[in-house]
């Protein structure tokens, strides 16, 4: 059995070395390493994909989700609402724009933003809401565009797990993740189920004016050379991971399928087994589904019930078995983000998560047989 990865990404290049190769190569021959041709081409490829208007390349996902809370021109002290299960970045952009974070609990089988916690948060002072669509499935986003529409608010989409992953409304109509709130941000990190090999990131949104404004504050507010008509930054997606992203991009419902392939052999590896919770489906399917995107599986994340987590990842570890825990502290107990407004009360579900979750291997490379060791694995050590 060849060695187990948390992510595979030398496995995946060897199978698209020759078309990666020769895309770089072609940037180094026009020399356009800043927002060249294949920036271009690949913002265009992607808009098809996600069937979405704008597509704004930027320099990594914390920018993107930045810049689309600078291009809805909140100002500071505006409450936003967001999840306190998930990673940093998603409130870190909130305060470095002096905005106002306000964090509440998830739901308990999806583990993304509860829509109830979302109602109960929400004072005058509220702006926006900042669903994570965490480990690769969708929040609620019908229930949670309703809220912004009865409360005037924007609806900010963290995607940077989810690329590919299809939200299923109740009518049954579908939407790619990313495309039904005023606007979205999404990573391209080179672990994402869309990554580069560096560092990069997106902005979606359907409004063509902010899109505009989007396309200046990525360029220190330029729409002219010199000519700096909003506040901006520097952040741009360079050519030579455009060009990466752009051959990836063909492969990405594949690789998606691969990843919900091996989802599916290891919930049947790991079924009946009363002290491991494995990852739900969307509503609509009610089960993990081959043919369904709902969930693209950025991670497969279990729950351990009554049993040791933290002594598993050690074990796992000991058998050369990789896996994460994501996230070991809530954001509302971070130092850089304590408020004496948090109550112990209000995480109940994000407090009981963060004992019990662990991450195993997630990629296109798994095979059979390090998904069988992996589950062994884990079911002889709870079962001791």
């Amino acid at each position: 059995m060849k060695k187990i990865q948390m992510v595979d990404l030398k496995g995946q290049y060897s199978k698209i070395k020759q078309e990666v190769d020769r895309s770089i190569l072609d940037v180094l021959d026009t020399t356009a390493f800043i927002n060249g041709p294949k920036v271009h081409e690949f913002q265009k490829n992607l808009e098809n994909y996600l069937g979405v208007k704008h597509v704004i390349p930027c320099a990594n996902g914390t920018d993107a989700l930045q810049i689309a809370m600078m291009g809805l021109g909140l100002k500071p002290g505006d409450e936003v609402i967001t999840a306190d299960f998930t990673f940093a970045a998603t409130v870190e952009v909130i305060a470095l724009l002096q905005l106002t974070p306000v964090l509440v609990d998830v739901d308990p089988i999806s583990f993304n933003i509860d829509v109830d916690a979302i109602k109960r948060a929400i004072t005058p002072k509220t702006k926006a809401i900042v669903p994570v669509h965490l480990f690769g499935q969708c929040a609620n986003m019908e229930a949670i565009m309703e809220i912004a529409k009865d409360n005037n608010l924007y609806v900010i989409e963290d995607n940077a797990q989810a690329i590919g992953a299809d939200y299923t409304y109740s009518d049954g109509t579908k939407a790619k993740a990313g495309t039904i709130g005023h606007v979205a941000s999404t990573s391209f990190f080179p672990s994402k189920n869309l990554g580069c090999y560096g560092d990069g990131g997106a902005i979606f949104t359907n409004d063509d004016d902010l899109a505009h404004t989007i396309r200046g504050i990525v360029n220190h507010g330029m729409y002219v050379r010199y000519h700096h008509d909003v506040v901006g930054v520097n952040s741009r997606l360079d050519s030579i991971q455009a060009a990466i992203l752009d051959i990836k991009l063909k492969y990405l419902d594949t690789y998606n399928k691969l990843r919900r392939q091996a989802a599916i052999k290891y919930t049947k590896a790991l079924e009946g087994q009363d002290k491991i919770i494995t990852p739900s489906g969307c509503s609509s399917c009610n089960e993990l589904c081959e043919t369904c995107d709902c969930h693209v599986f950025h991670q497969y994340t279990l729950k351990l019930v009554n049993s040791d987590r933290d002594a598993l990842v050690s074990h796992l570890n000991e058998k050369g078995i990789p896996c994460g825990v994501y996230y070991p502290i809530p954001l509302h107990l971070q130092k850089a983000y304590k408020d004496e407004r948090y109550k112990e009360e209000d995480f109940v579900v994000t407090n009981q998560l963060v004992k019990e979750v662990i991450s195993l291997p997630m990629h296109t490379e798994l095979d059979d047989d390090q998904i069988e060791y992996i589950s062994s694995t884990i079911i002889n050590f709870i079962n001791r």
